[in-house]
């Protein structure tokens, strides 16, 4: 990115510039207008949606930068949540639209034809904990605290080729089960596409979840496999997902109504390990066997290779992984299915970094809906920076770049006087030597990203 943008340019100029040439290339506008995206009045949806993408590299909050800033700033609130708030406007073909995109002219150019591209589904925490009032706000099981939350369960499509990661699609779902949903859905044309998203938010995940891979389907998006934890991994879906053309790769998970038939015999995962003959020693794959899982519609039965693997945490447990390509290799199993860790970087990396659920905080579905949007869309922009120019920085690294240099330089000097306090405090209570307190400030230092240690070697050498 750097070669991309003069380095006499502003911080901020340089980040508007940056967002602008990437409209640019990829044809924003057109894909906006594709999507039904039409202004209503005042500005063009094109430079509402390139000020809201840009905010975060701002590091200004749309509300206190409306708040205080109102004066300066290009457009008044009313413009920016008539924007958020319509629900006419089809954000989810609006993302497969441009990733679908930049996959085919982008991506596939650079990667060899035998790479394994792969679709990878999971769903994640968009949590509310703080509202009420939220259109179709439920509660929601929380798999990291284990307890509920309000809120919602985004389930989310992407695109890997196991170098560069993409988000296609999305839903924001509430609760199929109307005794979890807080908060109803608001009075509206039955015949928009916010209607038709709030009633696929209601559905069971397992159906919107193929819903998606058909949508991904129809605009092209290369994949042979289709990747997901045991939170999905019923015998049910995944006959599904073959009837649509794809192999599925998943953990499982044994459960007491899930069985697989082997040797004329409907086992459980349990007893089908204690079944099968182990490899002896210190084997990382156990066992490796082909099992039926049912028929499709058609009545072709569908069969299943499950890999037993050593669980590197503990020798005496194992995991068990599964794959519809009865061909695959065992070591290629695992390999394709470690491509799915991309997609838990992702949801990370949205949460910390891009602000998703914290930036706006609006009461209708439609609006968190384009929020959500709108991170996606940074995500993607980084990504393909990441992998077009052959950067070896993370995501997180061209972030720190993207962001105002004021505040990245006001960071670092409050890292410094920590630092400087921290070396005050050894040398008057613990009375250490000078080269133990500079040694332990250096590891310390060291264990700072490297962005840090960067701005922090740079500031050193000035003073």
């Amino acid at each position: 990115m750097a070669s991309m943008l003069p380095e006499n340019m502003t911080a901020e100029n340089k980040s508007a510039n940056y967002v602008g040439n990437f409209f640019i290339e990829q044809k924003i506008g057109q894909a906006l207008r594709q999507s039904n995206f039409y202004k209503q009045k005042g500005f063009p949806c094109k430079d509402l949606l390139r000020f809201l993408v840009m905010l975060v590299f701002t590091g200004k909050n749309l509300f206190r930068y409306l708040q205080f800033e109102s004066d300066n700033a290009p457009f008044k609130k009313d413009a920016i949540y008539r924007f958020l708030n319509d629900c006419h406007y089809n954000w989810r073909r609006f993302l497969l639209m441009l990733s679908s995109q930049i996959i085919r002219n982008r991506i596939v150019p650079l990667t060899d034809e035998k790479r394994v591209n792969v679709f990878i589904i999971d769903d994640s925490l968009f949590s509310r904990s703080r509202s009420k009032a939220v259109e179709l706000l439920a509660r929601v099981w929380d798999h990291v605290d284990n307890r509920y939350v309000r809120g919602f369960r985004m389930l989310t499509l992407d695109w890997s080729d196991g170098n560069t990661f993409l988000p296609l699609a999305f839903s924001l779902l509430s609760s199929e089960k109307e005794s979890n949903r807080l908060q109803g859905m608001d009075p509206m044309d039955k015949r928009t596409n916010g209607y038709r998203m709030r009633k696929e938010a209601v559905r069971k995940s397992t159906d919107v979840l193929l819903d998606l891979l058909k949508q991904a389907k129809t605009y092209m998006v290369p994949a042979s496999y289709l990747l997901f934890d045991s939170w999905f991994a019923f015998p049910g879906l995944i006959r599904k997902v073959r009837e649509q053309g794809l192999h599925t790769i998943c953990m499982l998970k044994s459960l007491p109504t899930v069985r697989h038939e082997y040797q004329g015999q409907k086992l459980t995962l349990n007893k089908l390990y204690a079944t099968v003959r182990k490899k002896r020693g210190r084997a990382k794959i156990l066992a490796s066997i082909v099992v039926g899982i049912g028929q499709m519609a058609s009545g072709e039965e569908v069969q299943a290779r499950i890999v037993f693997v050593r669980d590197r945490r503990s020798r005496k447990k194992w995991l068990a992984l599964l794959s519809t390509d009865t061909e695959l290799p065992e070591e290629e199993v695992i390999r394709i299915y470690g491509k799915r860790w991309n997609i838990e970087v992702f949801f990370k990396m949205t949460k910390s970094y891009l602000k998703l659920a914290k930036e706006f905080h609006g009461r209708s579905y439609d609006s968190m809906v384009a929020h959500t949007a709108i991170v996606f869309i940074r995500y993607i922009m980084l990504s393909l920076e990441s992998r077009c120019g052959q950067d070896p920085r993370t995501i997180g690294n061209l972030f720190y770049v993207c962001c105002d240099e004021l505040q990245d330089i006001s960071l670092v000097d409050a890292l410094q006087r920590i630092f400087s306090l921290l070396e005050q405090f050894l040398d008057e209570h613990l009375q250490l030597a000078e080269a133990e307190i500079r040694k332990l400030i250096d590891y310390l230092i060291g264990s700072l990203p490297s962005f840090f240690k960067e701005r922090l070697a740079v500031c050193c050498c000035e003073t």
